[in-house]
């Protein structure tokens, strides 16, 4: 399905999407589905077979969506039809009121420091992810970030649907088109920055087989709790690509499926946000490639990040500290 190396050539969705009725023929590596075609939520019913469904929601400051978002989940596939079994809002300590908002929609909130009061605490999203494991009961693990402004239900049960379809798949990404909001204009693409200045430029040059992950960081993605349960959860953002360069070493590349969402709308993030979040990447990414053998690190990767802030004539010097621990594998 992809061009090869020097060829340019055009995929339509169409093109991307693997129908429903031929999944069983399909190679997991290449299926590709759009939202659309799990639209049948009795058959989604049919095919879960006792088998339990947790949405996992990781918060920070996201009063202004994520009531719409839980109350969209929970009335249509909770309430309504039962295909999900719990929504789960996992917080890192909101100072708005995020926490009172999702609970009021329907779902069960905690505070990521309050989970396993017997080990060390963080503050990340991939430490509300992996702390999410041990209070869920589903068998599907669904994580949707909660600062998506165009929320519908699809984005569940287009990544459920795989997974309740086929036993071969056992990790579902999204991927969608992501709008980029510039002074207050809307334009169509130019989201993903962090994509596809540092994840992909990295993936091309040291982990080629993961090229046809169309949203390598992108937050929302449901997997097996066995599969989850085996990976290890850096406590920041390199957890999503942490995730899929694990699976790939474990060789199960081929047991990942991906969902078109058709769009994505969340806030976007400043230049100094987006540096931070980049800085997490790198270290996460740095780790596995000296463990893997591609690389040989002279001196320890540090944990500061440096940068610049300028505003006229003044310029400051800004660091922070980012240590990027790991979460071990659960299991």
């Amino acid at each position: 399905m992809p061009a090869l190396c020097g060829e340019i050539r055009r995929y339509s969705r169409h093109d991307l999407t693997v129908a429903a009725d031929s999944i069983r023929q399909a190679h997991p590596k290449n299926m590709r589905f759009h939202h659309s075609q799990f639209l049948d939520i009795g058959k989604l019913l049919d095919l879960k077979q006792g088998q339990k469904i947790s949405v996992c929601i990781p918060t920070l400051n996201e009063a202004a969506t994520i009531g719409q978002i839980v109350s969209t989940i929970h009335d249509s596939l909770v309430r309504k039809s039962q295909l999900v079994d719990e929504i789960l809002v996992i917080d890192s300590g909101s100072t708005d009121h995020t926490r009172e908002i999702a609970a009021a929609a329907g779902a069960k909130v905690y505070l990521s420091a309050e989970i396993l009061p017997g080990q060390a605490s963080y503050i990340g999203k991939g430490e509300n992810l992996w702390k999410a494991l041990h209070i869920s009961h589903g068998d599907i693990i669904c994580y949707i970030d909660g600062d998506i402004s165009d929320f519908h239900s699809g984005f569940i049960t287009g990544l459920v649907g795989p997974l309740l379809t086929n036993r071969e798949i056992d990790y579902v990404k999204a991927y969608y088109e992501r709008p980029l909001n510039q002074a207050g204009e809307i334009q169509p693409n130019g989201g993903g920055r962090v994509s596809e200045i540092l994840a992909r430029p990295l993936i091309s040059l040291f982990y080629p087989q993961l090229h046809e992950i169309l949203q390598p960081l992108a937050g929302e993605y449901a997997a097996r709790r066995s599969t989850l349960e085996s990976l290890a959860f850096p406590i920041g953002y390199g957890v999503e690509i942490a995730h899929l360069i694990d699976l790939a070493r474990d060789g199960k590349l081929y047991r990942i499926a991906q969902t078109d969402l058709v769009k994505r709308t969340h806030r976007n993030r400043s230049d100094k946000e987006l540096g931070s979040m980049a800085f997490s990447i790198l270290k996460v990414v740095l780790r596995r490639l000296e463990r893997d053998g591609k690389l040989s690190l002279a001196n320890p990767i540090p944990d500061l990040y440096q940068s610049w802030a300028i505003d006229g004539e003044i310029i400051r010097a800004v660091s922070k500290s980012i240590p990027e621990p790991e979460r071990p594998p659960k299991i």
